[in-house]
């Protein structure tokens, strides 16, 4: 037995026995299928510092909890483009499809041809990534984004598609409202034509995700 297969049997027993199946019924609801405190799950991920190795023993056990603490311990550049793309196409469960995004692939040299190849994906799941790379651009580095085309897809395609891959057409509209003052009120308009999200339950003190709830708050506090 080698020694990343004995810290992996023993990152896997900690993780099981952090199980709460409290934190599971809590998860399970937003279609994550595991039990453990994401606090606690990060401690772990901290004390391990950054390794490769184990990070990919990890990701290959499948355990979501495994997965997690394998995005948090890797070394994001040291994946090669297919890699990047398989584990996206693996990532299912949307926890770990948003930290491999968000904690991986935007620290990746590879970030912009894979935003193209996702967003037009046939699989709404993978799509979804891809918008959600668009989101991260329309904010970021809108320079060389056709941003009235992609209203144009968003108003044809958001109301009807998938959920996941609607929250990210959704995001992406939203973010283009509050970046870009020309096309402010087409993107509320559209948001306000399609009610996508309209009725979303929001917390007291949150803001609603309904678009042009979103932008005019947004765009109120960065004035103010």
């Amino acid at each position: 037995m080698t020694e990343t297969t004995t810290a992996v049997a023993e990152v896997l027993a900690e993780l099981a026995s952090l199980e709460d199946p409290k934190a599971r019924a809590i998860n399970e609801k937003h279609g994550d299928d595991h039990g453990v405190n994401l606090g606690k799950l990060r401690a772990i991920a901290k004390r391990l510092k950054t390794q490769q190795e184990l990070a990919l023993e990890l990701w290959e056990t499948g355990d979501t909890a495994a997965r997690l603490v394998a995005l948090l311990i890797c070394r994001p550049k040291a994946f090669g483009r297919d890699e990047l793309d398989a584990m996206l196409r693996e990532a299912r469960i949307p926890k770990v499809q948003d930290w491999l995004v968000n904690y991986v692939v935007k620290k990746s040299p590879h970030v912009e041809e894979l935003r193209i190849a996702w967003f037009a994906d046939p699989d709404p799941i993978v799509a979804s990534a891809g918008w959600g790379l668009t989101s991260d651009r329309v904010v970021k580095s809108p320079e060389g984004l056709e941003l009235p085309a992609l209203l144009d897809t968003i108003e044809a395609e958001m109301k009807t598609a998938q959920e996941r891959l609607q929250w990210a057409m959704n995001n992406t509209l939203a973010q283009i409202g509050i970046e870009d003052a020309g096309l402010r009120a087409r993107a509320i308009e559209i948001g306000e034509r399609l009610e996508v999200l309209k009725d979303y339950p929001t917390p007291p003190n949150c803001t609603s995700p309904f678009a042009p709830i979103w932008i005019t708050e947004l765009v109120r506090r960065k004035e103010a």
